[in-house]
């Protein structure tokens, strides 16, 4: 498997391995040894600081602090992780960043941005250390707006590494408190008070229409190099706190570098050009939209088909997803109309909060640093038009060699399983192919025998025929109607 992600590295246009002269160039680093404007840089280490992220991350971008104020607004901070301090502009690391766009996560192997001793040390937010960042703040009121502040240099101390899975079950009140959390005196009510600023932004942006969409991903299980299962990546409420800061933190990044009158880097979803064939799904389950684009409509049509059919919801989204297209990286310049974010129901939106993997993140840095030094902006208008258009480009391939992986891992778990029958859903039948997910392990293969007459949304059984891991194929016989 490991051999095969590099494979896919290199087909699908990355550099997989950092160069020499990269790996001198971070070599030469130290923790400490950076240099940073003392006088414009607050000293926030003493907030309660903590981050929220996957078990296993070390490269941690962000970390947050609230407090509630008597008026009952919610006041935010979300800790930017400073990586421009060690990645300047036309460095040999920021050239290979700018080359492969972000971190590619080929699930048994990861493709850091940046070398490790940066990501997951030097610039990661990592608790049991000061470390510089950007502190972007703003307030979140009863009604779940949101009172934009500013962003600012900060020197930060990360008082407790936690994990999605853990603060999402005791949020939901499936386990008790866990004991990294009950050990720091405040953290606790802290994270409750951050579970409160996230649920105000949620059901503000729900109320403007935006889409809880909810696709497969199945993460290989891997124990010594071989694929033991597949497992699902499930939204829980501590994932739903860290996406709402996420994007109030970037709302209100695009309106600091909007009122400092520079250009700048949009993350969009364009209004859907294929409305009509959203419309024309809906109608193939009783349900009509309008016949022009509306987000609200939309967001009420997935709301039912998910209360309704939870076990096809998820082939629903996708669905939607490929019907409204993909995300895209824009250029904007001072004073235009921004395209908006048709999925997220927001029109101010960037990519900012996760420096150490994406790289467009890192840029929109840079442009935040020059308006608070008075300094001249960093990239002329079309540098950012030609950054936009190579990282739009490099997402694209990284979602196909994200794909194929997940499929080659699916076929090597099915490999010695020839012969089986497993009861699946039909997700696609059309002149390309028919093709199903099965129910348990969820892998996604080709019906090539017996598939006539096979429509979307039907459940099936069939039988595994052969698997390729080298090419992702899974084959499967039509048996019989489940």
């Amino acid at each position: 498997m490991e051999a095969i992600a590099w494979d896919a590295m290199k087909r699908y246009g990355f550099r997989p391995q950092f160069s020499n002269a990269v790996m001198r160039e971070v070599g030469s680093m130290e923790e400490g040894d950076q240099k940073w404007p003392r006088h414009s840089t607050k000293d926030l280490r003493a907030l309660l600081w903590s981050s929220i992220d996957n078990f296993d991350s070390m490269d941690l971008d962000q970390i947050e602090y609230c407090e509630k104020e008597t008026n009952g607004e919610i006041h935010v901070q979300v800790a930017i992780a400073d990586v421009d301090n060690r990645v300047p502009k036309n460095s040999r690391t920021d050239r290979h960043a700018a080359l492969n766009g972000a971190s590619i996560y080929l699930d048994v192997a990861t493709f850091p941005m940046l070398p490790l001793k940066l990501s997951a040390g030097i610039t990661s937010l990592l608790p049991g250390k000061d470390c510089l960042a950007m502190v972007v703040d703003y307030w979140v009121l009863p009604d779940g707006n949101i009172r934009y502040g500013t962003v600012s240099r900060a020197l930060v101390d990360n008082k407790a590494k936690l994990v999605y899975e853990q603060v999402g079950a005791w949020l939901e009140g499936k386990v008790p408190e866990p004991d990294n959390v009950s050990i720091i005196p405040g953290l606790a009510d802290q994270i409750r008070l951050q579970n409160e600023a996230a649920v105000r932004l949620r059901q503000k942006r729900t109320g403007q229409g935006s889409l809880d969409l909810e696709t497969i991903e199945a993460q290989a299980v891997y124990e010594k190099g071989e694929v033991r299962d597949l497992l699902l990546v499930e939204k829980n409420a501590a994932r739903s706190l860290i996406e709402e800061f996420m994007v109030a933190a970037n709302r209100t990044m695009m309106a600091f570098l909007s009122a400092a009158g520079v250009p700048r880097i949009e993350r969009i979803v364009r209004v859907p050009k294929h409305w009509d064939g959203i419309v024309l799904v809906a109608a193939a389950l009783g349900e009509d939209l309008p016949d022009q684009p509306d987000v609200k409509a939309l967001a009420r049509f997935l709301d039912r088909q998910r209360e309704k059919d939870p076990e096809r919801f998820p082939d629903l989204s996708l669905t939607i997803v490929k019907l409204m297209g993909p995300g895209e990286y824009a250029m904007l310049l001072p004073n235009s109309t921004p395209i908006g974010h048709f999925a997220l129901a927001v029109m101010d939106y960037t990519h900012g909060t996760a420096p150490n993997r994406r790289y467009a993140d890192l840029v929109i840095q840079r442009l935040i640093k020059s308006v608070i030094d008075r300094q001249e902006v960093p990239y002329t208008p079309r540098e950012l038009e030609e950054i936009c258009q190579w990282l739009t480009d490099q997402e694209k391939q990284s979602k196909k060699a994200e794909r194929f992986m997940r499929k080659a891992a699916a076929a090597v778990l099915l490999r010695n399983r020839i012969g089986e029958i497993f009861p699946a859903l039909v997700t696609g039948a059309s002149m390309k192919g028919t093709y199903v997910r099965l129910l348990a392990p969820p892998a996604e293969g080709r019906v090539i025998e017996k598939e006539r007459g096979l429509r979307v949304g039907q459940k099936v059984r069939v039988k595994l025929l052969g698997t390729d891991p080298y090419k992702g194929y899974i084959d499967f016989a039509f048996v019989d109607y489940a």
